[in-house]
């Protein structure tokens, strides 16, 4: 029988199981960095990294708008990135593109593939402001007096990303500025509703408003001024429903950076635009839908996938490459919907005979002659995959929370939202949904089936709440979809009984895994990237800049900080060493039963005049591994280690017994 990747394999660009997102690399992510040009973002200040140094609001955004092309040339060379500064005098040339957008903004860089040389002209840019800290200004000259009215800043942006983004992109707007009341003075409730009304156009053509707001000590942020009345709602609440305009959740993500050194740290959070990988409806009884999106929250990072390379006429090109089903007979191409599926299989003494069974029914089943091969069309063939139902959810009843165990989690979870536009009311039926179930200690079950080639599985539709960290980060109301295993995916653990230390040693062990132990909010995957895939970027990066990478000069941002870990913890950790020592249960091992079975098993007893006869002609080097262990377990000696520290250890003990 043929193996089952090969028979059930429709076509070889078909899309894998849940954890697939490769098809979401075909959709381009476009960004454009509005970055505010006032006399305060130029305003210069001590450097934190550099002595005797000096920087300004808008060197760091534009630093941080280069390091995020930089990253994405090599993890995503299909997007795209373009730069508007706003409250400058400087214009563009006639003719070029964003040239006619609103009077004090600039389109510095327009929207378009990544280029090196592109990010190079940036990167020179910045360069010069090192050697020359009023580069930016006379680059740049800001407005006097009177600021830009974000509403045109908003027009502006609409434009550029009207005339320049391809129109199935992901479109983002990063908006970054210090000043939380842009339009103080009198007219300022006309042009707070003039941006409102321009930022609802972005939103409906489909573009999303990032907001990164610069908060310092000298200057805070106070977004009640002017920009929680201007950035749309983002929580699971009916447009009718009223809400308190004071709550945080109201504000479209808006990251307020009290250190501006973190600016690049908080936009790679942001970097990877949310995309569904479904949308699906959920099925909450008879006739009785709503619409949900999923997303994956956990998603492995791999290298870009290599690509070839063709020479032509007008240069080098990639090569696209493609599948073809060829007759080996006549050598011409096959259509692809004609192409059948099958394996060898046997066949009865009747089918032989060319008899027909009793219980042979037509309607349902193919009878085939002994030798010949049951075939299959592509239709039929995922009909098996999908056992003939269409993508969704179906809600199958409601169980007690604690009866999900731990164990049963044993691949990723998908997150699901209401989708709107697909039914009219899943908001407010989702989020009624959610609130009873958090109210009664509830969990859904569910049928899942996300794409029409896929596998149906069973999910626990677990609720949870929104909520607010003492940063700013949210955790956004929803369900998470938890794939539960069948019986023969969860095997039983060859341990059966595990030893644990006593309360004095894990009570030593607590000071220093305090002191250790990650604050606010958890572990940032995004701060400590792979190793492995860095060191493969940053090659790349260096040869995509034409620049020398030096491989001595690679930090790997994974490596415990020994240094540091030795002063704040050091002598905690002697002092637990000493009472492990001291602990007589931490050498004992417990092995588990030994079950039935038909192999005997080898006779690993050994006496111990034997052992010591060994031991004088110095040859125990002939004994197992197992009479070693068999002998020292004898003795309530450590098992551990390898042959050659098992030997020592019989030594040290005949040695001592003389």
């Amino acid at each position: 029988m043929a193996p089952y990747d090969e028979w059930n394999r429709i076509e070889e660009e078909e899309e894998e199981e849940l954890q697939d997102t490769s098809w979401l690399e075909g959709k381009r992510d476009v960004i454009l960095f509005c970055i505010d040009c006032s006399e305060s973002m130029l305003d210069l200040y001590e450097d934190p990294e550099y002595e005797d140094a000096q920087t300004c609001h808008l060197f760091t955004a534009l630093d941080a708008a280069m390091q995020i092309q930089k990253k994405k040339i090599i993890v995503g060379p299909n997007d795209q990135v373009g730069i508007m500064l706003f409250n400058t005098t400087r214009r563009g040339p006639k003719g070029s593109q964003g040239s006619d957008i609103k009077k004090g903004t600039y389109l510095y860089q327009p929207i378009g593939p990544l280029s090196a040389p592109s990010i190079q002209e940036l990167i020179q840019l910045l360069n010069a402001f090192r050697e020359d800290n009023n580069t930016l200004r006379e680059e740049f000259p800001p407005v006097e007096d009177k600021y830009v009215a974000m509403g045109d800043v908003f027009t502006s942006a609409n434009w550029i990303l009207r005339d320049g983004a391809p129109k199935t992109a992901t479109k983002r707007v990063f908006l970054i500025t210090n000043q939380d009341n842009p339009h103080p003075g009198q007219g300022s409730r006309q042009l707070l509703t003039s941006a409102r009304t321009t930022l609802v156009d972005l939103a409906q053509s489909g573009v999303a408003v990032e907001p990164f707001f610069i908060s310092t000590e000298d200057k805070p942020f106070d977004v009640s001024k002017f920009y929680r009345a201007v950035l749309l709602p983002n929580n699971l609440v009916d447009d009718d429903e009223d809400h308190d305009p004071s709550n945080p959740s109201v504000l479209n993500e808006a990251i307020s950076i009290s250190r501006i050194e973190d600016l690049l740290a908080q936009m790679r959070f942001h970097e990877v635009p949310k995309r569904a990988q479904f949308s699906i409806p959920l099925e909450l009884g008879q006739d009785f839908v709503i619409g949900v999106k999923g997303y994956g929250l956990v998603t492995e990072q791999k290298k870009g996938a290599y690509r070839y390379f063709a020479e032509t006429e007008n240069g080098i090109k990639v090569a696209e490459s493609r599948t073809l089903y060829v007759n080996a007979l006549t050598n011409k191409e096959i259509d692809k919907t004609k192409v059948l599926f099958g394996m060898d299989l046997g066949g009865d003494k009747e089918a032989a005979a060319g008899k027909t069974s009793s219980n042979f029914d037509p309607s349902v089943m193919r009878l085939v002659k002994a030798g010949e091969r049951p075939f299959y069309t592509a239709e039929e063939v995922k009909k098996f995959r999908t056992l003939g139902l269409e993508p969704g959810i179906k809600l199958l009843g409601f169980k007690d929370a604690d009866t999900l165990a731990f164990e049963d989690n044993i691949k990723h979870s998908h997150f699901i939202y209401p989708d709107e536009l697909a039914y009219s009311g899943s908001k407010r039926t989702f989020s009624a949904l959610l609130k009873s179930l958090i109210k009664k200690n509830k969990i859904g079950l569910v049928r899942v089936l996300t794409r029409r080639n896929a596998t149906p599985t069973f999910c626990a539709m677990v609720p949870q709440m929104e909520q607010t960290d003492d940063a700013g980060w949210t955790e956004p109301a929803g369900f998470h979809l938890i794939p539960l295993p069948f019986a023969d995916d969860i095997r039983q653990a060859t341990v059966e009984k595990g030893l644990r230390a006593g309360k004095p040693l894990t009570e030593a062990a607590m000071p220093f895994i305090h002191k250790i132990t990650i604050k606010r909010g958890g572990y940032p995957p995004d701060s400590y990237p792979n190793p492995a895939l860095a060191y493969h970027n940053e090659q790349l990066q260096a040869s995509a800049f034409r620049e020398e990478y030096d491989p001595s000069e690679f930090e790997d941002q994974t490596l415990p900080a020994y240094d540091s870990m030795h002063k704040k913890i050091g002598s905690l950790i002697k002092t637990w060493k000493e009472a492990f020592v001291m602990d007589d249960s931490a050498d004992v091992v417990e092995a588990p039963p030994a079950k039935a079975g038909t192999k005997r098993k080898a006779d690993t007893s050994v006496d111990e005049a034997e052992i010591r006869a060994k031991y004088d002609n110095d040859t125990m080097s002939k004994l197992r591994v197992d009479q070693l262990k068999e002998f020292l377990k004898s003795k309530s000696l450590p098992v551990s280690g390898k042959k050659a520290d098992l030997i020592d250890r019989v030594s040290e003990y005949f040695d001592k017994k003389g």
